[in-house]
């Protein structure tokens, strides 16, 4: 019998991580939004990272945890949230990084498409795609201005609050979009060093027109438009 081949570089059993595109960067950007609007124009396939890590990783999570030797439950919300400094928690989210980037590529390897896929989310850092991909234009890197940051707190209910029932909620959000910030630049470090593109979404234009620069990064990689009903 064979021995299956899990370097990550190398296993790909249907040909799927070889024609995935690739979007990462900063929370709040409007990747997820831009991945959708492309996936309905193109018709692909979207994946989403964050709520595969978030729900279907979920038991990997706890997996690693007693293998690591550490509680099987994750920390209580204050000591993830409030106790900590944004550089703390920037750093532990760097570090978690690549194992939940595995987690990933399996999910991808397990698809097959007819057309390509677009997957998407800050867990998909340059660093960890650059070795699957045969050229940086089929990753792009979205972040936004902090001012579009501070739009989007506004805006999106989910963005205003950590979900999480915390002793000090104020200094949990403040530690929570300091972490974030320092999460997207060294997506865009990363990304600069690679040759891989970085889009600043500042909120002048629309998710459409965003969708629109993307969908031209990606114009080599992309069937032709679906006709609309």
């Amino acid at each position: 019998m064979t021995k299956r081949n899990t370097d990550s570089k190398v296993w790909d059993p249907f040909g799927t991580l070889r024609r995935v595109l690739w979007i990462g960067g900063g929370q709040w950007a409007g990747k997820t939004t831009v991945a959708r609007l492309l996936a309905c124009r193109y018709g692909l396939t979207a994946y989403n990272y964050d709520y595969h890590d978030a729900r279907g990783h979920n038991d990997r999570r706890i997996a690693r945890r007693i293998e690591l030797g550490r509680p099987p439950a994750a920390p209580d919300p204050d000591t993830t949230w409030v106790n900590t400094t944004p550089q703390d928690m920037a750093a532990e989210t760097l570090a978690g990084f690549p194992v939940r980037f595995e987690w990933a590529l399996d999910d991808l390897r397990a698809l097959v498409a007819g057309r390509p896929i677009i997957a998407e989310g800050w867990g998909l850092r340059p660093e960890l795609v650059a070795p699957i991909i045969d050229s940086p234009r089929r990753m792009a890197v979205m972040v936004p201005t902090d001012a579009f940051r501070d739009r989007q707190l506004r805006e999106l209910t989910r963005a205003a609050t950590v979900g999480h029932g915390v002793g000090d909620p104020a200094r949990a959000q403040r530690n929570r979009l300091e972490r974030d910030r320092l999460v997207a630049d060294d997506a865009v470090r990363s990304a600069r060093r690679l040759g891989i593109r970085v889009i600043e979404v500042d909120g002048t234009r629309d998710a459409d027109a965003v969708a629109d620069i993307v969908a031209e990064h990606f114009r080599a990689y992309l069937p032709a438009p679906e006709d609309g009903p």
